[in-house]
């Protein structure tokens, strides 16, 4: 693992010149030296990094998942998560293009962008779906590097640090913006995913061990589905309104309406069947949803 704490670090290790500025970088990756090192390697940096580039014969994994840089891919990078990094040495030389912006926290501290920046979904993006973007969303994305790359290179004044989150806090407004529009855009495979979380809490509500496995997580949907969960919950609440626990809930309280109607069992029974420890808790719940206690829904039903 190398950890880089300092931009100037890693550009060092990389083998680009010292940045203009130490607590902020712009980087053509054309310029950044081949290297003839073929061996996996482990990078955490303690700095945000935003890139839109393409890297033809590099094998990329961003924490345990693969990350595709072949089709001018927008990725984001938060400070200390780990990415493996494996070049394909069957080609001779490396084919990459692009930009990548390396921010330091110091940089935007005690300032509004310090406070929003980690409100945006993409810095914990499923890298199973990364952010893909059209000519012209890409192109203005590149329009905004390249004001935040002259104002790199100019003179610093006392007005250069504002500009330049400016632009910055414009370049995640946009990238929000193409983030969410690809949940519509890939409609069908985000359809799919949603009928597998419906696949998945019917076969877990239905197994007889429920007592001893517990309600079923929003991690254990994110995990099964290999996405992460607050990328799980921002596509099922564009797709459906509702995030991935309101989901569960809903199962949930589908899976005790179909017992409270169809057995005889007693609502303690029916509350630690589905797994849960304490009566109050699926009582408080059921009545939350239904408007009525687990007993009065299946004394209403029982009259008809």
């Amino acid at each position: 693992m190398r950890h880089f704490k300092t931009i100037a670090e890693f550009h060092h290790f990389v083998g680009l010149p010292a940045p203009l500025h130490p607590l902020i970088s712009v980087v053509n990756v054309a310029n950044v030296p081949h290297s003839d090192k073929t061996e996996s390697l482990n990078i955490a940096m303690e700095f945000y990094a935003i890139s839109v580039k393409r890297m033809i014969n590099f094998k990329v994994h961003y924490g345990q998942r693969p990350f595709d840089f072949n089709n001018g891919i927008m990725s984001f990078m938060s400070p200390n998560q780990v990415l493996n990094i494996n070049v394909d040495d069957k080609r001779k030389k490396t084919e990459k293009s692009g930009w990548v912006i390396y921010i330091h926290p110091d940089f935007i501290w005690n300032t509004a962008l310090a406070k929003t920046i980690r409100r945006y979904d993409f810095w914990d993006y499923s890298l199973n779906e990364a952010l893909f973007l059209s000519e012209k969303e890409e192109a203005t994305i590149s329009s905004l590097i390249q004001c935040i790359f002259e104002e790199y290179q100019a003179n610093i004044d006392r007005f250069s640090k504002s500009i330049i989150i400016s632009h910055i806090e414009a370049l995640l407004n946009y990238a929000d913006r193409f983030y969410h529009r690809q949940f519509i855009t890939r409609e069908k495979s985000n359809h799919q995913i949603l009928e597998q979380v419906e696949t998945l809490l019917t076969e877990y509500f239905n197994t007889e061990d429920m007592l001893s496995k517990g309600l079923p997580t929003v991690a254990y949907l994110a995990e099964s589905l290999n996405l992460s969960p607050k990328y799980l919950s921002s596509l099922l609440k564009v797709l459906t309104g509702q995030n991935t626990q309101q989901h569960i809930h809903e199962k949930l309280i589908e899976k005790a309406k179909e017992k409270l109607s169809t057995t005889e069992l007693s609502i303690s029974e029916i509350a630690y069947g589905l797994g849960f420890e304490h009566l109050p808790s699926f009582s408080k719940l059921f009545k939350a949803k239904t408007s009525k206690s687990p007993l009065a829904f299946r004394a209403s039903f029982n009259r008809y």
